[in-house]
């Protein structure tokens, strides 16, 4: 007798043979304690159980449950352009190179719909089958996104190979009619729905905040790849990802008590603990490096760049703009590594790592007009409704002359480039911008798990009498 794909059998028996039984036991085991019931779409059953949100800085949170999956060309798309992530309109652990061949073009100040793919639940450690890995979850085959499966099933452009490729399905570039190099492209972040009711988080050996660095020892007092099986018996030796013994919480959203959706993991004897999500992409750059070939080091997706590309940064959600420096004709901006939600530092490797519909608004902005702070002319830089933004990276030329994994300097670079637009775009002296930033302004760690590591200073538009509380950056910003 046959077999359904979403059938517990045949769930069952093939992710026992696709992960072994120590894999599958820890699959089953998390998804007994993540406490998945059926169609995650009707979350019910589940919301009584859920404690309510803590509060959390002034970011962009999700203010709704989806409320049917937002498969390709399904559901609302709010752009004037609509971008999918097909095949052929994706890298997969490379961003764009110098004057690669766009996939949408669009004249500045026009809006872009971009359905992004998560990568989790895609790689080659998790099975690369989205059916089957998220089938172990409770999630009905309906449920998984057509084109995560078709990118996992039938993606060509380049050989993946897991050990060296980044994890991140990019999608773009889109070319912007105007854009020159010495320009800025300001992208506006105008709106981030959920695709589907589910995320990721997962640990992968060698990585995130406890990862044993090249080199050298733990410091005193610190285990290092504590959550993780010992190295002698990781299965690493075998060159196999399935066999890696990597680790992958299933998050599934659920409503909390004030009505909005939060992530839910297992809490042991205390129950669940369920935090609120606040979606953000984060991924949003421009083509930065030249390459021979679509996989040069240069390119891959891990480290941020002066192009930005993967930022990190949690408060570029809904409402938030982005600048970036232009270093290519039409800018060639792309896009992916959509989160859910993320804690400062994305200590374990990844955030909740779950697919999005983003719409931007892309525009150009030249210098001398004003419209572009003149930090971000030479350094990426963001502004919320609240705060503008000042970013530091380690080593912000990505992996082109080796790699430096310094937080020091992410961030005396975020203090410079705070400084910079404090004098430069709001006019204060100098000593006294230093002197306010020390009384007054958070410097936050963006990431360490990148590579390129990542420090963001916040400044409060508030403290400023002069400046208009909005999507400007201030009255005399970039003049």
């Amino acid at each position: 007798m046959s077999t359904s794909a979403t059938d517990p059998r045949s769930i069952r028996e093939l992710l026992a043979s696709r992960f072994g039984r120590r894999g599958f036991l820890r699959v089953a085991t998390a998804t007994s304690a993540a406490g998945s019931a059926g169609t995650l779409l009707s979350p019910g059953r589940a919301s009584a159980l859920v404690p309510g949100s803590a509060k959390v800085p002034p970011i962009a949170k999700a203010s709704a449950l989806p409320n049917e999956i937002l498969q390709p060309g399904k559901g609302p798309i709010h752009g004037q352009h609509y971008l999918h992530s097909l095949p052929d309109q994706v890298r997969w652990g490379y961003v764009p190179a110098l004057g690669a061949a766009p996939v949408l073009r669009m004249r500045s100040g026009e809006t872009v719909t971009v359905d992004s793919i998560s990568h989790e639940g895609l790689l080659e450690d998790q099975g690369r089958d989205p059916i089957a890995f998220f089938g172990a979850h409770g999630v009905p085959a309906d449920q998984v996104l057509s084109d995560a499966i078709a990118v996992a099933r039938h993606y060509t452009r380049t050989r993946r190979n897991f050990d060296v490729d980044g994890p991140h399905v990019v999608t773009g570039p889109v070319y912007v009619e105007g854009a020159r190099p010495g320009d800025v492209l300001k992208i506006e972040v105008l709106s981030l729905l959920l695709r589907v009711p589910y995320g990721v988080v997962s640990n992968r050996h060698g990585l995130g905040a406890l990862a044993r660095r090249p080199g050298g020892g733990p410091p005193a007092g610190i285990t290092l790849n504590e959550v993780m099986p010992p190295v002698s018996t990781d299965g690493r030796a075998t060159r196999n990802p399935l066999d890696y013994g990597d680790v992958f919480e299933f998050t599934p959203v659920r409503r909390g008590r004030d009505g909005g959706p939060v992530g839910v993991l297992p809490a042991g004897t205390s129950g669940q603990a369920a935090f609120p999500l606040h979606p953000h992409m984060g991924m949003m750059g421009v083509a930065f490096a030249s390459a021979d070939s679509l996989t040069a080091p240069q390119l891959n997706s891990i480290p941020p760049t002066l192009g930005a590309g993967n930022i990190d940064i949690r408060l570029l959600g809904e409402g938030a703009t982005f600048y970036v420096p232009v270093f290519s004709e039409g800018a060639l901006f792309y896009t992916g590594d959509s989160h859910m939600a993320m804690g400062n530092g994305e200590v374990a490797l990844t955030a909740m790592e779950g697919s999005l519909r983003t719409t931007f608004r892309l525009t150009v902005c030249k210098k001398g007009s004003g419209d572009a702070p003149s930090v971000a002319f030479y350094y990426p830089f963001a502004e919320t409704p609240q705060a503008w933004v000042a970013v530091g990276l380690s080593d912000p030329d990505g992996s082109q002359h080796g790699q430096i994994t310094d937080l020091n300097i992410a961030m005396r670079r975020a203090v410079v480039n705070a400084l910079n637009f404090l004098q430069h775009d709001l006019g204060m002296d100098r000593a006294v911008a230093y002197a306010y930033l020390s009384a007054a302004a958070d410097f936050d760690v963006s990431q360490v798990v990148d590579r390129t590591v990542g420090v963001h200073g916040i400044i409060d538009k508030s403290h400023f009498s002069h400046v208009h509380h909005g999507s400007g950056h201030s009255d005399g910003a970039g003049k």
